[in-house]
Protein backbone atom coordinates (compact mmCIF):
# COMPACT_ATOMS: atom_id res chain seq x y z
CA UNK A 1 0.00 0.00 0.00
CA UNK A 2 1.60 3.18 -0.65
CA UNK A 3 2.04 5.81 1.60
CA UNK A 4 -0.60 8.45 0.21
CA UNK A 5 -2.84 5.90 -0.23
CA UNK A 6 -2.57 5.02 3.65
CA UNK A 7 -2.83 8.66 4.68
CA UNK A 8 -6.43 9.17 2.32
CA UNK A 9 -7.52 5.58 4.13
CA UNK A 10 -6.48 7.32 7.69
CA UNK A 11 -7.36 10.79 7.09
CA UNK A 12 -11.63 10.43 8.82
CA UNK A 13 -10.13 8.13 11.40
CA UNK A 14 -7.46 10.92 12.57
CA UNK A 15 -8.07 12.63 15.44
CA UNK A 16 -8.09 16.82 14.30
CA UNK A 17 -4.79 17.49 15.10
CA UNK A 18 -3.62 14.58 13.37
CA UNK A 19 -5.90 15.10 10.42
CA UNK A 20 -4.67 18.75 9.60
CA UNK A 21 -1.10 17.06 9.43
CA UNK A 22 -2.43 14.96 6.91
CA UNK A 23 -4.38 17.43 5.00
CA UNK A 24 -1.01 19.75 4.33
CA UNK A 25 0.32 16.27 2.93
CA UNK A 26 -2.70 15.05 1.29
CA UNK A 27 -3.05 18.85 -0.65
CA UNK A 28 1.00 18.28 -2.08
CA UNK A 29 2.92 15.23 -0.97
CA UNK A 30 6.20 16.68 -1.70
CA UNK A 31 5.88 19.15 1.78
CA UNK A 32 7.15 16.54 3.44
CA UNK A 33 10.25 16.44 1.47
CA UNK A 34 10.23 20.40 1.65
CA UNK A 35 9.60 20.79 5.05
CA UNK A 36 11.58 20.25 8.26
CA UNK A 37 9.48 18.78 11.23
CA UNK A 38 8.83 22.31 12.69
CA UNK A 39 7.82 23.99 9.73
CA UNK A 40 5.14 20.88 9.29
CA UNK A 41 3.98 21.72 12.25
CA UNK A 42 3.52 25.59 12.23
CA UNK A 43 2.09 24.86 8.65
CA UNK A 44 -0.56 22.10 9.77
CA UNK A 45 -1.01 24.31 12.78
CA UNK A 46 -0.03 21.69 15.32
CA UNK A 47 2.42 20.93 16.99
CA UNK A 48 5.80 18.72 16.66
CA UNK A 49 4.36 16.05 19.03
CA UNK A 50 1.43 15.85 16.90
CA UNK A 51 3.25 15.55 13.31
CA UNK A 52 5.53 13.01 15.29
CA UNK A 53 2.08 11.03 16.58
CA UNK A 54 0.56 11.38 13.17
CA UNK A 55 4.07 9.27 11.67
CA UNK A 56 3.18 6.93 13.85
CA UNK A 57 -0.54 6.21 13.01
CA UNK A 58 0.18 5.80 9.06
CA UNK A 59 3.11 3.15 10.22
CA UNK A 60 6.42 4.95 10.60
CA UNK A 61 8.04 5.56 13.82
CA UNK A 62 9.03 9.76 12.96
CA UNK A 63 9.44 12.28 10.18
CA UNK A 64 12.39 11.48 9.15
CA UNK A 65 11.34 7.59 7.72
CA UNK A 66 8.39 9.10 6.75
CA UNK A 67 10.29 11.73 4.41
CA UNK A 68 12.55 9.02 2.80
CA UNK A 69 9.87 6.72 2.15
CA UNK A 70 7.76 9.56 0.69
CA UNK A 71 10.62 10.81 -1.47
CA UNK A 72 11.13 7.53 -2.88
CA UNK A 73 7.41 7.04 -3.19
CA UNK A 74 7.65 10.40 -4.95
CA UNK A 75 10.65 10.01 -7.24
CA UNK A 76 9.20 6.88 -8.78
CA UNK A 77 5.82 8.20 -9.28
CA UNK A 78 7.40 10.92 -11.16
CA UNK A 79 9.87 8.85 -13.60
CA UNK A 80 6.35 6.88 -14.07
CA UNK A 81 4.15 9.87 -15.21
CA UNK A 82 6.95 12.62 -15.91
CA UNK A 83 4.99 12.47 -19.25
CA UNK A 84 1.58 13.56 -18.02
CA UNK A 85 3.32 16.47 -16.08
CA UNK A 86 2.71 18.00 -12.69
CA UNK A 87 2.14 14.30 -11.27
CA UNK A 88 1.03 14.22 -7.09
CA UNK A 89 0.16 17.63 -6.89
CA UNK A 90 -3.76 18.59 -6.38
CA UNK A 91 -5.94 19.80 -8.64
CA UNK A 92 -5.36 23.92 -8.42
CA UNK A 93 -6.64 27.16 -9.53
CA UNK A 94 -4.06 28.01 -11.91
CA UNK A 95 -3.65 25.12 -13.88
CA UNK A 96 -5.36 24.91 -16.99
CA UNK A 97 -7.50 22.36 -18.03
CA UNK A 98 -5.32 20.05 -19.64
CA UNK A 99 -2.72 20.24 -16.80
CA UNK A 100 -6.38 19.46 -14.63
CA UNK A 101 -6.99 16.20 -16.59
CA UNK A 102 -3.36 14.97 -16.62
CA UNK A 103 -3.35 14.77 -12.90
CA UNK A 104 -7.11 13.13 -12.64
CA UNK A 105 -5.95 10.65 -15.14
CA UNK A 106 -2.79 9.69 -13.37
CA UNK A 107 -4.69 9.75 -9.90
CA UNK A 108 -7.55 7.27 -11.67
CA UNK A 109 -4.25 5.04 -13.17
CA UNK A 110 -2.70 4.42 -9.87
CA UNK A 111 -5.75 3.41 -8.06
CA UNK A 112 -6.30 1.02 -10.47
CA UNK A 113 -3.24 -0.28 -10.45
CA UNK A 114 -2.26 0.45 -6.89
CA UNK A 115 -5.61 -1.40 -6.17
CA UNK A 116 -4.93 -4.33 -7.90
CA UNK A 117 -1.68 -4.74 -7.25
CA UNK A 118 -2.56 -4.92 -3.34
CA UNK A 119 -5.42 -7.11 -3.81
CA UNK A 120 -5.80 -10.52 -1.68
CA UNK A 121 -6.51 -12.77 -4.14
CA UNK A 122 -7.89 -15.49 -1.33
CA UNK A 123 -10.27 -12.67 -0.40
CA UNK A 124 -11.39 -12.33 -3.75
CA UNK A 125 -11.52 -16.03 -4.48
CA UNK A 126 -13.69 -16.24 -1.42
CA UNK A 127 -16.05 -13.84 -2.30
CA UNK A 128 -16.77 -15.20 -6.23
CA UNK A 129 -17.22 -18.92 -4.33
CA UNK A 130 -20.03 -17.27 -1.89
CA UNK A 131 -21.67 -15.17 -5.05
CA UNK A 132 -21.16 -18.23 -7.30
CA UNK A 133 -23.02 -20.22 -4.81
CA UNK A 134 -25.70 -17.90 -3.39
CA UNK A 135 -29.48 -17.88 -4.74
CA UNK A 136 -29.72 -14.22 -4.18
CA UNK A 137 -27.26 -11.00 -4.18
CA UNK A 138 -28.26 -8.00 -1.85
CA UNK A 139 -26.03 -4.71 -3.00
CA UNK A 140 -25.97 -1.85 -1.53
CA UNK A 141 -24.13 1.87 -1.29
CA UNK A 142 -25.17 5.27 -1.01
CA UNK A 143 -23.97 7.94 -3.33
CA UNK A 144 -21.48 7.22 -5.81
CA UNK A 145 -21.14 3.86 -4.29
CA UNK A 146 -24.68 3.59 -5.36
CA UNK A 147 -23.80 3.45 -8.92
CA UNK A 148 -21.27 1.29 -8.01
CA UNK A 149 -23.61 -1.35 -6.86
CA UNK A 150 -25.81 -0.74 -10.17
CA UNK A 151 -22.71 -1.47 -12.17
CA UNK A 152 -22.34 -4.64 -10.38
CA UNK A 153 -26.06 -5.64 -10.35
CA UNK A 154 -26.52 -4.62 -14.36
CA UNK A 155 -23.38 -7.43 -15.09
CA UNK A 156 -24.91 -10.26 -13.16
CA UNK A 157 -28.63 -9.82 -14.46
CA UNK A 158 -26.70 -10.25 -17.86
CA UNK A 159 -25.58 -13.27 -17.11
CA UNK A 160 -28.46 -14.90 -15.31
CA UNK A 161 -27.66 -14.18 -11.56
CA UNK A 162 -30.65 -13.03 -8.79
CA UNK A 163 -28.80 -9.82 -8.31
CA UNK A 164 -30.37 -6.57 -6.37
CA UNK A 165 -29.51 -2.88 -5.70
CA UNK A 166 -31.14 -1.97 -3.04
CA UNK A 167 -31.88 1.91 -2.94
CA UNK A 168 -33.68 2.53 0.76
CA UNK A 169 -31.78 1.93 4.15
CA UNK A 170 -34.90 0.52 5.28
CA UNK A 171 -35.64 -1.20 2.37
CA UNK A 172 -32.01 -2.58 2.65
CA UNK A 173 -31.94 -3.86 6.26
CA UNK A 174 -35.67 -5.25 5.83
CA UNK A 175 -33.92 -7.42 2.75
CA UNK A 176 -31.23 -8.82 4.98
CA UNK A 177 -33.77 -10.73 7.67
CA UNK A 178 -35.76 -12.22 4.90
CA UNK A 179 -34.92 -16.41 5.21
CA UNK A 180 -33.77 -16.70 1.94
CA UNK A 181 -30.64 -19.14 2.38
CA UNK A 182 -27.35 -18.58 0.33
CA UNK A 183 -27.97 -14.67 0.41
CA UNK A 184 -24.94 -12.90 -0.22
CA UNK A 185 -25.07 -9.26 1.15
CA UNK A 186 -22.19 -6.76 -0.44
CA UNK A 187 -21.86 -3.37 1.05
CA UNK A 188 -19.78 -0.39 -0.84
CA UNK A 189 -18.54 2.52 0.94
CA UNK A 190 -15.25 4.30 0.39
CA UNK A 191 -14.56 5.74 4.02
CA UNK A 192 -15.95 2.33 5.82
CA UNK A 193 -17.81 4.12 8.18
CA UNK A 194 -21.40 5.32 6.08
CA UNK A 195 -24.09 4.30 8.70
CA UNK A 196 -26.55 2.90 6.25
CA UNK A 197 -24.14 0.73 5.05
CA UNK A 198 -22.10 -0.84 7.93
CA UNK A 199 -25.89 -1.31 9.00
CA UNK A 200 -26.93 -3.40 5.96
CA UNK A 201 -23.87 -5.53 6.37
CA UNK A 202 -24.38 -6.30 9.98
CA UNK A 203 -27.93 -7.13 9.75
CA UNK A 204 -27.14 -9.57 6.83
CA UNK A 205 -24.27 -11.28 8.81
CA UNK A 206 -26.25 -11.40 12.05
CA UNK A 207 -29.00 -13.31 10.22
CA UNK A 208 -26.29 -15.77 8.76
CA UNK A 209 -25.86 -14.45 5.69
CA UNK A 210 -22.58 -13.76 3.88
CA UNK A 211 -21.10 -10.38 4.10
CA UNK A 212 -18.23 -8.65 1.43
CA UNK A 213 -17.33 -5.10 1.90
CA UNK A 214 -15.50 -3.01 -0.78
CA UNK A 215 -14.12 -0.14 1.17
CA UNK A 216 -10.67 1.67 1.24
CA UNK A 217 -10.30 1.48 4.73
CA UNK A 218 -8.95 -1.53 6.31
CA UNK A 219 -10.19 -0.40 10.25
CA UNK A 220 -13.59 0.29 9.98
CA UNK A 221 -16.59 -0.68 10.77
CA UNK A 222 -17.53 -1.87 7.35
CA UNK A 223 -14.51 -4.21 7.06
CA UNK A 224 -15.46 -6.13 10.82
CA UNK A 225 -18.63 -6.27 9.25
CA UNK A 226 -17.99 -8.72 6.55
CA UNK A 227 -17.01 -12.31 5.95
CA UNK A 228 -14.91 -10.52 2.87
CA UNK A 229 -13.04 -7.38 2.64
CA UNK A 230 -12.10 -6.22 -0.47
CA UNK A 231 -9.65 -3.06 -0.25
CA UNK A 232 -9.31 0.01 -2.74
CA UNK A 233 -6.00 1.89 -2.83
CA UNK A 234 -7.39 5.79 -3.49
CA UNK A 235 -5.93 9.04 -3.67
CA UNK A 236 -8.97 11.54 -4.07
CA UNK A 237 -8.86 14.59 -5.59
CA UNK A 238 -10.23 17.81 -3.61
CA UNK A 239 -13.00 17.73 -6.54
CA UNK A 240 -14.52 14.86 -4.71
CA UNK A 241 -18.40 15.99 -5.99
CA UNK A 242 -20.06 12.32 -6.89
CA UNK A 243 -16.05 11.07 -5.99
CA UNK A 244 -14.12 10.56 -8.69
CA UNK A 245 -10.54 8.51 -7.95
CA UNK A 246 -12.57 6.41 -5.67
CA UNK A 247 -15.11 5.06 -7.59
CA UNK A 248 -13.03 4.42 -10.49
CA UNK A 249 -11.45 1.78 -7.71
CA UNK A 250 -14.38 0.61 -6.50
CA UNK A 251 -15.54 -0.31 -10.32
CA UNK A 252 -12.26 -2.36 -10.69
CA UNK A 253 -13.10 -4.58 -7.58
CA UNK A 254 -16.32 -4.65 -9.28
CA UNK A 255 -15.16 -5.92 -12.39
CA UNK A 256 -13.15 -8.45 -10.49
CA UNK A 257 -15.80 -10.02 -9.02
CA UNK A 258 -17.74 -9.96 -12.25
CA UNK A 259 -14.59 -11.37 -14.15
CA UNK A 260 -14.31 -14.43 -11.49
CA UNK A 261 -18.46 -15.55 -11.03
CA UNK A 262 -18.62 -15.65 -14.72
CA UNK A 263 -15.37 -17.21 -15.28
CA UNK A 264 -16.65 -19.70 -13.02
CA UNK A 265 -19.76 -21.05 -15.36
CA UNK A 266 -18.06 -19.93 -18.92
CA UNK A 267 -20.19 -21.65 -21.10
CA UNK A 268 -23.48 -20.33 -19.45
CA UNK A 269 -21.69 -16.74 -19.46
CA UNK A 270 -20.94 -16.56 -23.17
CA UNK A 271 -24.73 -17.76 -23.69
CA UNK A 272 -26.05 -15.49 -22.10
CA UNK A 273 -24.34 -12.73 -22.90
CA UNK A 274 -25.24 -13.44 -26.71
CA UNK A 275 -28.77 -14.05 -25.70
CA UNK A 276 -29.42 -10.46 -23.76
CA UNK A 277 -26.90 -8.75 -26.49
CA UNK A 278 -29.26 -10.14 -29.42
CA UNK A 279 -32.24 -9.08 -27.40
CA UNK A 280 -31.49 -5.58 -27.15
CA UNK A 281 -30.27 -5.01 -30.38
CA UNK A 282 -33.15 -4.00 -31.96
CA UNK A 283 -33.66 -1.14 -29.26
CA UNK A 284 -30.28 0.49 -30.45
CA UNK A 285 -31.79 1.04 -33.66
Amino acid sequence: MSIQSTIEAAASTLPPSLTRVAAVIRENPAVVIDLTINELAEKSNTSVASVVRFCRAIGFSGYAPLRMALATELGKEAAQFSARGAFGSEISEEDSLEEAVSKLAGLELLAIEETVAQLDFRVLEAAIDAMDRAERILLYGIGASQFVAEDLAHKLLRVGRNAHVLADPHEAVAATVLPVAGTVAIGFSHTGSTVETVRFLETARANGNTTVAVTSAKDSPLARAADHALFTEVRESAFRAGAMVSRIAQLTLVDCLFIGVAKRRYAETVDALQRTRLATHALRG
